[in-house]
């Protein structure tokens, strides 16, 4: 029985090898798809008949051609039966697929405001917790402990040791560099080996962003609309709150620096601005968040007060 697809090959009654199966995806998911596709350097598969059966049942009879087999629920075994007729001769294989359930959820080390509902991007210069979820059952169909199975971690094709083991069901990656992708995959096995599955994943840092959003007294910080381009004071004074999203957070929060008609203002992620005077004006508010440096952003608003003619402003 075969613990996870892979090729294999037919045996006739002389002991030659007349045909094989490729079996793909390498893990098929519970209730998903195997394709079984044949290949042989020794008989003519276009002048071949294949009949399939799957748990005893024919599905297909026909040419020799990829062929997708519906799988049932994790810890099933489908058994698939294959003959291919040529040249008056008969050579049959048969193969088990049983699709075990694992799935990788990366979870990015990285700056997002708090409560945020989404989910921050993979930052640059930073990591990410990437974790696997295993629903895996036994031969018998009894459920086994996440706990209790193997985990073997490669990151770009390197196993990495050091995180491997029974149990290790995350590990943590350092961002790939800007404009390329690192590949993230796990092998888990059952402590007596009798059953394993895996999965892998691919890992881009993206550019992180910054949002200013208008914080209200009563309300508070209003998050369903970001301030960009301009932004008009009313009233005698006016709070702003930053968010950087998406910056690495491993050595602490990003920094945040507030700059008022170019001159540094404050720090910080709030800042408060009173217009003064009694007249109209205008200045320019920037805000530039960095950690690290490749990981820096940037934003820039134009401010308006006032109703009449005259009048300063400055930020507290």
């Amino acid at each position: 029985m075969l613990l996870v697809p892979i090729i294999v090959s037919a045996q006739a009654l002389d002991g030659t090898n007349p045909f094989s199966i490729a079996v793909s995806p390498q893990y098929p998911s519970p209730r998903g798809q195997a394709v079984i596709t044949p290949t042989s350097g020794s008989v003519d598969l276009t002048n071949a008949v294949m009949t399939v059966l799957v748990n005893d049942k024919q599905i297909y009879q026909g040419n020799a051609q990829p062929l997708a087999i519906s799988l049932g629920a994790a810890g099933a075994l489908t058994a698939v039966k294959v003959t291919m007729t040529s040249n008056g001769k008969k050579y049959t294989q048969a193969l088990s697929i049983r699709p075990q359930d694992v799935v990788l959820v990366a979870e990015p080390v990285s700056s997002a405001p708090v409560l945020y509902a989404g989910k921050p991007l993979v930052p640059l210069e930073g990591s990410v917790r990437v974790v696997a979820v295993a629903n895996m059952r036994s031969v018998g169909g009894k459920s086994i402990a996440p706990s209790a199975l193997a985990y073997q971690w490669r990151v770009d094709d390197t196993i990495i040791s050091g995180s491997s083991g029974i149990g290790k069901d995350a590990i943590v990656v350092a961002s790939p560099l800007q404009y390329r992708e690192r590949s993230v995959s796990v092998t888990v096995r059952s402590q007596d080996e009798s059953v394993g599955s895996g999965a892998s994943l691919s890992l881009a840092a993206q550019e992180p962003t910054l949002r200013v959003y208008r914080n209200d007294s009563l309300l508070g910080i209003l998050y369903d609309h970001a301030l960009s381009g301009s932004y008009a004071i009313a009233g005698t004074e006016s709070s702003l709150f930053a968010a950087p999203y998406s910056f690495p957070i491993i050595n602490g929060a990003p920094t945040l620096q507030w700059f008022l008609n170019g001159a540094a203002a404050q720090t910080g992620s709030s800042i408060t601005l009173r217009p003064t005077g009694s007249g109209k004006g205008s200045a320019s508010l920037s805000l530039v968040a960095s950690a690290g440096y490749s990981s820096t952003a940037t934003l820039n608003l134009s401010l308006s007060f006032g109703a009449a003619a005259g009048g300063g402003f400055f930020g507290l």
